[in-house]
């Protein structure tokens, strides 16, 4: 079992402005290393995570791939960034935080060459106004907002997410109930092209948190997993 990242260099001041890790971060890491062999497959060179907040998971994927992949780490919250890169020196993974909402900016480079995609989004559902305000603001409430049925600001992503990953490359998504993770694999077969297998569900207080994982409809490596 690969221990959680070190996050003792954040304090409680730091956690006031950036998301702590909780239930959602947690199903995720344990998700990724339960695909830690399937991860390894693909060999990642490029692995990006959308909405890093403290550097937790980026620091956890270095454990699983190790230095031979560049770690990006947006997020649009300039103090996560900051905390990613410390919590990266800390556990001496190389993470590269870029202040900006998604990956605007950065897409030209990153199109057809991401090998591993990573997203803990604002799955809470809001008004589609709350969710907006919250990511102009590019605070902490951007970390949780996520406008009508909590999918706003993933289906941004999802919708850009075929031309972002490589021919062999994952997409992890944790999501709620209310989310409709059904839905989201119908979405992902019929207009995007893509694969979606539920990796871990787990209940948590009043959440019932999925972790889904995307892949191109013709890649062709053994991808287990149960359909939503």
């Amino acid at each position: 079992m690969l221990p959680t990242p070190n996050l003792s260099h954040l304090t409680r001041e730091d956690f006031a402005l950036v998301y702590e890790p909780a239930e959602d971060s947690f199903i995720l890491l344990d998700a990724l290393e339960q695909d830690a062999e399937l991860i390894r497959t693909c060999d990642p060179t490029i692995t990006l995570e959308i909405g890093s907040g403290s550097g937790c998971v980026s620091a956890f994927i270095g454990q699983i791939i190790g230095a031979r992949s560049v770690y990006i780490c947006t997020d649009i919250n300039a103090d996560a960034a900051r905390c990613t890169m410390t919590t990266g020196q800390v556990n001496k993974v190389a993470l590269n935080p870029v202040i900006t909402s998604l990956v605007e900016g950065l897409s030209p480079r990153l199109l057809g060459n991401v090998d591993l995609l990573v997203f803990n989004p604002p799955y809470v559902p809001t008004y589609e106004e709350e969710a907006a305000r919250a990511q102009s603001d590019r605070t902490i409430s951007g970390a949780w907002a996520g406008g009508a049925h909590g999918m706003s600001v993933t289906q941004e992503l999802l919708r850009i997410t075929p031309s972002l990953l490589s021919k062999e490359g994952y997409f992890y998504l944790v999501a709620l109930r209310e989310n409709n993770p059904t839905a989201i694999a119908h979405q992902a077969q019929s207009e995007l092209g893509l694969a979606c297998h539920v990796v871990l569900e787990r209940r948590a207080g009043i959440e019932h948190l999925f972790v889904l994982r995307f892949s191109h409809l013709n890649h062709a490596v053994y991808n287990p997993g149960s359909q939503p």
